[in-house]
């Protein structure tokens, strides 16, 4: 069996400047296959780092002559590419099987289905352990209504069999697949934070957020759950990756860091395996988090985060009740003081298009943003999606 996950060619456009991440969700995905199936040959490729265009895509499928081609898209807006790519595989080989993922192809599985012909099978939810069992069981298609997790079609009838349950403890997943792209490794940079010479890597240490914000997918996607990986596993990650990939920038990329206990012992866990020195990293967190563990924050700071993204969304604080943001001005404006006092780059989000916005509120979010004074802003329009 010859499994080939692909990163589509995409013109990636990033509002923090210049920008390659490696395509993580398809990485880990890959490694979990790795080791759960033994009899699998597994590539990756990555389309935009390794500067291929459609028709050279199409060349590699044709030259690896896969079983199953997967890709996946977190955004909206990655459709269809992601779509794109599998019609390709089609056309290389009607008999690949063909498999969606991601966010967006989750959400709206029945209507993908009905849209794209191309598309197989979609994956819905956590792919690893489903995934996994679709590549054992694809010479059986007899076998897919068993697989729990899946949208497809069988017998011109779209069927969606029931969820999947979460994997319960995430330190028990392999370390991402970045072998699969260690020859293109050195490409990834964030050019904004660190330029083109500091190797870039993710790192997942957790799934999920225990808050439930109206604006925001990610605790609908993970059912409402946070999961964690321990201190101890993230800080084995980060030395895994500073060690075997040369990463000197990480970001982390929780939804919710969380800080308190947990951030203090990954700060303990970084110092005491002394990478520390040229390492930087960055994560995303909430003002009242920062603000009730600001005692960590020199720990942080000492154990390589620079940057810290702060969801601050509006200072309308009807605004933030009907976001379910669970947070005041006050706690924005003492979060972006601490982090600037501890030399940790203070990045605010804004929020513009809540129903009741005018343009008065709009000119008062600016003002307001210029007087809480952070090192960077974004102001995101609110858009409906899908």
């Amino acid at each position: 069996m010859k499994v080939l996950f692909i990163e589509p060619p995409k013109d990636i456009w990033f509002v923090m400047g210049e920008y390659l991440p490696p395509p993580f969700g398809i990485i880990q995905l890959a490694a979990f296959l790795e080791r759960e199936v033994k009899d699998v040959d597994v590539e990756v490729l990555d389309c935009n780092a390794q500067q291929i265009d459609w028709k050279g895509m199409e060349k590699k499928i044709e030259s690896f002559n896969p079983d199953i081609v997967a890709s996946s898209a977190l955004a909206t807006c990655n459709t269809y590419v992601v779509a794109r790519t599998l019609e390709t595989a089609k056309r290389v080989n009607p008999k690949i099987l063909t498999v969606a993922g991601g966010q967006h192809f989750t959400a709206t599985a029945q209507e993908s289905l009905e849209t794209y012909p191309e598309i197989d099978v979609i994956v819905r939810g956590e792919g690893e352990q489903t995934f996994t069992e679709l590549v054992k069981k694809a010479n059986k298609k007899s076998y897919f209504p068993q697989i729990k997790g899946i949208s497809f079609r069988q017998n011109e009838k779209i069927l969606h069999t029931p969820s999947r349950h979460l994997i319960e403890n995430l330190d028990e997943l392999p370390y991402p697949g970045y072998h699969f792209v260690k020859d293109i490794v050195h490409k990834y940079h964030f050019a904004a934070m660190t330029g083109h010479n500091a190797p870039y890597a993710l790192i997942e240490g957790s799934r999920g957020c225990p808050h439930n914000c109206t604006f925001c997918s990610q605790w609908i996607h993970w059912q409402g759950i946070w999961r964690i990986k321990t201190s101890q596993r993230i800080a084995d990650e980060f030395e895994f990756c500073y060690q075997n990939y040369g990463s000197r920038f990480i970001w982390l990329t929780d939804d919710n860091f969380g800080f308190g206990k947990r951030a203090d012992e990954l700060a303990d866990g970084i110092i005491q395996r002394g990478i520390e020195e040229d390492l930087m990293w960055f994560t995303q967190a909430r003002c009242d988090d920062v603000v009730r563990n600001s005692d960590v924050l020199p720990k942080l700071r000492k154990s390589g985060l620079r940057w810290v993204l702060l969801g601050v969304e509006n200072p309308n604080e009807s605004t933030l009740e009907t976001f379910r943001k669970n947070i005041t001005v006050k706690d924005a404006k003492e979060a972006v003081k601490l982090l600037k006092e501890n030399d940790i780059f203070a990045h605010a989000m804004f929020i513009i298009g809540e129903r009741k916005d005018t343009a008065k509120s709009i000119a008062d979010l600016r003002e307001f943003a210029n007087e809480l004074d952070p090192d960077f802003v974004i102001f995101a329009i609110l858009t409906p999606f899908p």
